[in-house]
């Protein structure tokens, strides 16, 4: 909005010519997050009270898990807000990817929100079903993932870190494998939300990451050199991610440990889509797994404990996902908690090493 507003006066007022710059909209996306993150922080988390939206802690969790009862819950929405208000005001609207972006942040964002509100605000133990919420994220993934396929130049080939010459073209199953990554994503995120800023660290450290990949995807001097594919456009991708890193930073103000606010599905949910929707665009789908990987692994440890309890009647891990199991061999959540965060910042460097090795 800003970008529109001001940068067509450059021709007269020249200080307005700094708008054209990406850095400088991307640092102010960045900064507006924590702005509006920090304002609407203490109201959100008010107000959240007053509906008694409150966490409902399972009792055959950890038991150190009990004391959080009745934390508020939902503080997804400050994230959301985070993200959309400096999008819109510091990135090009004219940008359909800016939009796409945006689609499947806010989408699952309101799935996430439907599932909240009806367990914690209207009482209701069942929430949306797990079918629903699957049909929602599939269907709005299959629509990005139609949206991206038929756009003139929008690239359907696989690119593999470390290989430069090995891309195969998807094709039809472009679209499926599209709704796989951000689906997958989306949930790995909600299955990685259960102790305070755990989920948000990494998210935030991958939106980083992210940033990066956009601006080098979108410069044609830079991706060719790192021999990466070039997507016209998605450089502006990188003021939702300057976004989606200060509204992260800004949450985690409110949600590290003792947490006053939890994040819910509205939260973890759209942040994971959010990431699969940015690895999509970029043509960086397998480097997710990697600067991901505290996600991968917990949703690997869910999927390994319910198999394995399904067909050998025996548990992996003493309590999935896998930060249960830690806290349960006594290992203090704030260690777990930071020690996850160095973790993704160490898969992040490798994920970044991996444009020099093509």
């Amino acid at each position: 909005m800003l970008y529109h507003l001001l940068y067509p006066l450059a021709s007269s007022i020249k200080l307005f010519n700094i708008f054209k710059y990406l850095t400088f909209r991307t640092i102010y996306a960045m900064i507006t997050a924590l702005i509006v993150t920090f304002v609407l922080g203490p109201w959100i988390i008010r107000l959240l009270e007053s509906l008694q939206a409150r966490q409902i802690i399972r009792t055959d969790g950890p038991e150190s898990h009990l004391k959080k009862q009745g934390t508020p819950t939902m503080g997804g929405v400050i994230i959301l807000a985070g993200i959309v208000v400096p999008t819109l005001l510091w990135a090009d609207l004219s940008n359909t990817y800016v939009w796409l972006t945006l689609f499947i942040i806010v989408g699952y964002g309101l799935i996430g929100f439907i599932d909240d509100y009806k367990k914690v605000v209207e009482k209701n133990p069942k929430g949306l079903s797990a079918r629903q919420k699957m049909f929602w994220q599939m269907l709005l993934a299959g629509i990005f993932g139609a949206i991206l396929y038929n756009m003139p130049g929008f690239s359907k080939e696989l690119y593999f870190p470390f290989f430069k010459n090995i891309h195969p073209n998807l094709w039809i199953f472009f679209i499926p494998f599209v709704m796989l990554v951000i689906v997958g994503a989306s949930n790995a995120v909600n299955l990685t939300d259960g102790l305070d800023g755990l989920a948000i660290g990494p998210v935030a450290i991958n939106a980083a990451t992210y940033l990066l990949f956009t601006y080098i995807a979108g410069n044609i001097k830079l991706a060719t050199y790192l021999q990466i594919p070039y997507v016209v456009g998605a450089g502006e991708l990188a003021v939702v991610c300057g976004a989606l890193v200060g509204s992260g930073i800004g949450f985690l103000w409110y949600n590290s440990y003792p947490a006053e606010v939890f994040m819910g599905d509205v939260g973890s949910l759209s942040l994971g889509g959010g990431l699969g929707a940015l690895a999509v665009i970029t043509k960086q789908e397998i480097l997710l797994v990697i600067v991901g990987g505290i996600f991968v692994i917990e949703a690997l440890s869910v999927i390994f404990q319910v198999g394995s309890y399904k067909y050998r009647g025996k548990r992996i891990f003493r309590m999935a996902p896998i930060h249960h199991h830690f806290e349960l061999k006594g290992v203090a959540e704030p260690k777990i908690i930071v020690r996850f965060w160095i973790i993704t910042l160490i898969l992040a460097l490798v994920a970044i090493s991996t444009l020099k090795m093509r």
